[in-house]
């Protein structure tokens, strides 16, 4: 896979990820699923998340753990954080928690389990090459 293509998957793996912390958040307060509800909680974190991959640049090594991989988890939950305060949305201390645990279990976690199939797969190719 090119790196360009490696960079758009783990771009989508995150922004999925995210999605789902939104989708099974509403589900579990009892919130409806509707585009419009599920749009006004997705967008704060999908912000977070272009701007950790901007400052980061990640794409220039998405599946990178420590950088830029906490990095995006941190900067995900601080913005989203930030921009749902600054819209009127709730930003109450156990959300907080939640979001802090489940985004850095899902945004770093992935990568986690990600790693050593790269590392196995670029090592056959260099193998391949030889």
């Amino acid at each position: 896979m090119k790196s360009w293509r490696t960079a758009a998957v783990a771009f989508v793996i995150d922004a999925v990820l995210i999605l789902v912390f939104v989708l099974v958040g509403r589900r579990s307060h009892g919130e409806a699923a509707n585009v419009s509800g599920v749009l006004t909680t997705y967008w704060p974190f999908f912000i977070g998340l272009l701007a950790g991959w901007l400052v980061t640049w990640a794409w220039r090594r998405p599946l990178a753990l420590i950088w830029p991989g906490v990095p995006v988890w941190l900067m995900t939950v601080a913005l989203g954080m930030l921009i749902r305060t600054s819209a009127g949305q709730g930003v109450e201390p156990a959300f907080i928690a939640v979001a802090f645990v489940v985004l850095g279990v899902f945004l770093v976690g992935w990568r986690i389990v990600a790693i050593p199939f790269a590392r196995r797969r670029a090592l056959r190719r260099a193998v391949e090459r030889a």
